[in-house]
């Protein structure tokens, strides 16, 4: 509703664009990125308050300005959780199928995504289809646990 062209958001979009953000790539983009987002600020609050406050402490009194903190100490010791929060969210995106099908709509070649071209395939009987689609989308998976795994287990080794 918010981004709808009886809104104000909607109607400024439209305004600058010269087009509605609605059944766009952009619109896909966002409607997976607000369902993603929960699963990245989860992650990164887990491992921004992992971070012991006697480091930030010590940081501070050596003269370490709150963004020297973030981007030198805190940042750098909590990569898992962000690269966990990555993975997390860019899964859930990637998988997301209600919120992208609303506000971005399912246009073969613009903004259908592998859920909603698995829904397709299936409402229409093309099984084969269906399963190529979602042999990709758990393939894709794998490879990205694989190289989150090997990422993790690379930087435990050079410790």
């Amino acid at each position: 509703m918010i981004f709808g062209n009886n809104s104000f958001v909607g109607q400024a979009i439209s305004l600058l664009r010269g087009q509605t953000i609605l059944f766009t790539v952009t619109a896909a983009i966002i409607a997976a990125s607000v369902v993603a987002f929960p699963l990245m600020y989860q992650s990164l609050k887990t491992g921004f308050q992992m971070v012991d406050d006697n480091i930030r402490g010590a940081a501070k009194v050596d003269g370490a300005s709150s963004w020297k903190l973030l981007f030198f100490i805190t940042i750098p010791l909590s990569y898992r959780s962000i690269a966990t929060g990555f993975i997390l969210s860019f899964t859930r995106a990637f998988g997301e199928f209600g919120a992208t099908l609303m506000f971005a709509g399912n246009i073969p070649g613009k903004t259908q995504t592998i859920p909603t071209a698995i829904y397709l395939a299936i409402e229409s009987g093309k099984i084969e289809i269906a399963a190529y689609y979602a042999l990709i989308s758990i393939g894709f998976s794998f490879v990205l646990l694989f190289l989150m795994n090997g990422l993790t287990r690379n930087k435990e080794h050079k410790k």
